[in-house]
């Protein structure tokens, strides 16, 4: 028993002594004969075992304010440090795993989780303190197989990242969503952007995109951009990230300032910078790597001494973490607070400065360190011209209180107040207004009377045509012509493109496409593209008020054999397309084609169905394969059968038998389905069936009586066979069939 316990237990016979007194017995002091000085050594007693009997965190850890922690890292992936610091709850009320939290540690083998990040997180829940997962999308310490896949894989590979996380920790109080994603500060950003739909429309649709995908599986954390030289190197491209994503209505609730490069700063110098941050971005901010490295005792922790207070007492930092704290063991070689199991000057500095009324009484973005307002402002578009009717909502949601109203500004102009959800606004841009940025704010009033505010841009650009379709509206299902893109100016309706298709695509051209949905429900599509190349891509999305949705996967455009070889490339939107009048978008990811419409078609689950004949023969590059289909519609008439060898349309057949000729020209295996059209456009697809191509050359079928002597034989799974065996068999590379 340590020294607390028999404390405790001392306390406890003692007080179980007053209990027995006639002063707890019903009596008043006076009837008791008791003095007034026990009386109070009695209170103190009960005060004291009761304090004692709480976790012993609450007393211990250096900050004692209730809305701001001051955190650290795990060392070598160990929670306590060992080597005579002292344990981490007694310093520390927040942790952030250094690694074993990073994609690239959890699942160094595809499929396979180590979640080394357990134990920070189990700690953190035991002793009641804050646990930052740290980090969901950044472009270093990926896993070492993710470059080996294509696009469209990669991005399936990282939405399982997120699925397993949020199967894992299905509540999380702090996520780092993304971690350094300015310019080229990691080398795998440029394959991390590509994998989650490159820049888009906002230039930074695959970062909104990444905080869609954590808001959705964690709609009560706080979710933080985290991003190094963002004080004094970097600060414009960051406030630029920043500030769009928020503007664009991504579900970012706060900035992260690493802070390692603050060394030899000056408190002008960074005071300056803060407020320059904050009034840019209207926002929570958390210091999430500080770290001093000075060799020098004194200068460490002089610099603590100017920097720590102006960071920890501004009203808008919601929380410090230090980025290690034991000598050798940070990322870099003197910011360790302890040495040798002592603590360093600074680390003296930092416990006297916590116990200060300053530090315990700094104001945080976040009563007890909880988000209780997600706001966000989402525009269905960041760039209108003047007369464009701009939909914007407010998506707002309060964790304990309920909300009486939302106001909405622009220009600090009331534009409305609304009292129900769905909040949002109608807002046509006026002549009067002029060009450039125009800030938006959203209030939202609890019924108790506190509010919570949100702020926001769009930009007004130069030019006289509003966003509007180009002429008569297609309806869906139907055929959208690639040329004849919405109508308004580049960077609202289209960008770098051109009304023809007679030039290739660029990369990073979009279109907006005005369609109007006939019926709910699960669509195709089909695009008509030409290619000299392999390396084309593409996707559809659509900018919702409550998402970035991809409705395609990224879409591979193979060689066609030249410009005037049209191909027809088959798939499946993701998600429902809704009735109604709505804009869908095409993104180039990687240009160099050629494409001339795409068909949306409608898909009815159980109406008929189709099945591609299975394959029992093998093949070589350039025999006739011939794929047959059985097809039936219940609702109609079968208009037609198409069918597609790895998404790609081969053939076509009208009417019964339903077949077509299809020519390999690779060895290797292909998906083969058939697309039932029925009189109505409604759609029944098969089930893949695998057509496999064994030799570079046709495997022509001969009949014989009898086999050819002394020469090898195979049957068409590869495998050896004797003199015996009848049926089909492989001879010389060619199919015979042994009588």
């Amino acid at each position: 028993m340590d020294f607390s316990e028999l404390l405790k237990v001392r306390l406890l016979s003692e007080l179980l002594q007053l209990l027995n007194s006639n002063c707890l017995m019903g009596k008043t002091i006076k009837e008791s004969n008791i003095s007034v000085r026990t009386m109070k050594r009695t209170i103190k007693t009960c005060l004291l075992l009761a304090a004692l009997s709480l976790p012993m965190t609450l007393s211990a850890q250096l900050s004692s304010n209730p809305d701001k922690f001051l955190g650290n890292i795990t060392t070598r992936g160990n929670v306590d440090a060992g080597g005579g610091v002292p344990q981490y709850y007694q310093l520390w009320n927040q942790i952030t795993c250094e690694n074993e939290s990073k994609w690239g540690s959890v699942e160094g083998n595809r499929g396979n989780f180590n979640w080394g990040c357990d134990r920070a997180f189990n700690y953190a829940n035991q002793h009641g303190f804050t646990y930052k997962f740290h980090a969901l999308v950044w472009g270093a310490q990926y896993p070492n197989w993710l470059p080996n896949l294509s696009p469209k894989e990669r991005y399936a590979a990282i939405t399982n990242w997120f699925d397993n996380v949020k199967a894992k920790y299905k509540t999380l109080p702090l996520i780092d969503v993304v971690n350094e994603a300015v310019g080229r500060h990691q080398d795998g950003n440029p394959m991390i952007k590509e994998s989650l739909g490159g820049g888009g429309k906002t230039g930074y649709d695959w970062l909104i995109k990444a905080f869609d995908m954590a808001g959705q599986r964690w709609p009560d954390a706080i979710l933080i951009y985290n991003d190094y030289n963002s004080i004094r190197w970097d600060v414009d491209n960051y406030l630029t990230l920043v500030q769009t994503l928020r503007d664009a209505g991504a579900p970012i609730d706060a900035y992260g300032n690493q802070s390692h490069e603050l060394s030899d700063i000056s408190t002008n110098e960074l005071s300056n910078v803060l407020q320059r941050q904050q009034e840019t971005l209207h926002m929570p901010m958390y210091i999430t790597e500080l770290d001093i490295d000075k060799a020098n005792d004194a200068q460490q922790k002089s610099q603590y001494e100017k920097i720590l207070p102006i960071m920890w007492e501004a009203p808008y930092c919601a929380g410090v973490t230090l980025w290690g704290y034991v000598h050798g063991a940070t990322w870099v070689d003197n910011s360790g607070l302890y040495k040798n199991g002592a603590e360093r000057p600074a680390m003296t500095w930092i416990k006297e400065y916590m116990a200060t009324d300053a530090a315990k009484n700094a104001v945080s973005p976040y009563p007890g360190m909880k988000k209780e307002a997600s706001i966000y402002i989402r525009p269905a578009s960041l760039k209108v011209v003047k007369g464009d009717v701009l939909p914007i909502k407010v998506r707002a949601r309060l964790a304990t209180k309920t909300i009486e109203k939302v106001d909405f500004y622009v220009e600090e102009e009331l534009v409305a107040t609304m009292t129900e959800a769905p909040y949002i606004v109608e807002y046509e841009v006026p002549a009067r207004i002029s060009s450039g940025w125009k800030n938006t704010k959203a209030v939202v009033t609890a019924t108790d009377g506190s509010t919570y505010e949100r702020y926001g841009r769009f930009a007004v650009v130069s030019g006289n045509t509003k966003h509007e379709p180009f002429g008569e509206v297609p309806e869906m299902p139907g055929t959208i012509k690639i040329d004849e893109y919405d109508q308004g100016v580049s960077g609202v309706s289209f960008y770098n493109a051109q009304r023809n298709t007679s030039t290739t695509v660029k990369t990073d051209q979009w279109m907006d496409y005005t369609i109007d949905v006939k019926e709910d429900g699960l669509y195709s599509f089909d695009a008509t593209v030409a290619s000299t190349s392999s390396s084309g891509r593409f996707h559809l999305a659509e900018y919702g008020l409550d998402s970035l949705s991809y409705l395609t996967e990224f879409v591979e455009v193979p060689k066609t054999g030249g410009a005037n070889e049209w191909k027809t490339l088959h798939g499946y939107l993701k998600n429902d397309l809704k009735a109604g009048r709505q804009v869908i978008t095409l993104l180039v990811d990687q240009g160099g084609f050629y494409i001339k419409d795409i068909k949306l078609n409608r898909f009815v689950e159980g109406d008929g169905s189709c099945i591609v004949k299975t394959f029992s023969d093998a093949y070589g590059v350039g025999d006739n394969v011939v794929i047959s289909a059985r097809a039936t519609s219940k609702s109609s008439t079968i208009s037609e059968v198409r069918f597609y060898a790895d998404n790609m349309l081969v053939g076509t057949a009208t009417s019964s038998p339903y077949e077509c000729v299809f020519t390999p020209t690779e060895k290797r295996t292909y998906e083969i389905i058939a697309v039932a059209v029925n009189a109505e456009g409604a759609e029944k697809v098969s089930n893949p069936r695998y057509l496999e191509v064994t030799s570079d050359t046709p495997l022509d079928i001969q009949t014989i009586e009898s086999e050819e002597p002394n020469t090898p034989a195979y049957n068409l799974m590869g495998v050896p066979v004797d003199d015996n065996y009848r049926g089909i068999v492989i001879k010389n590379g060619k199919k015979i069939v042994v009588k």
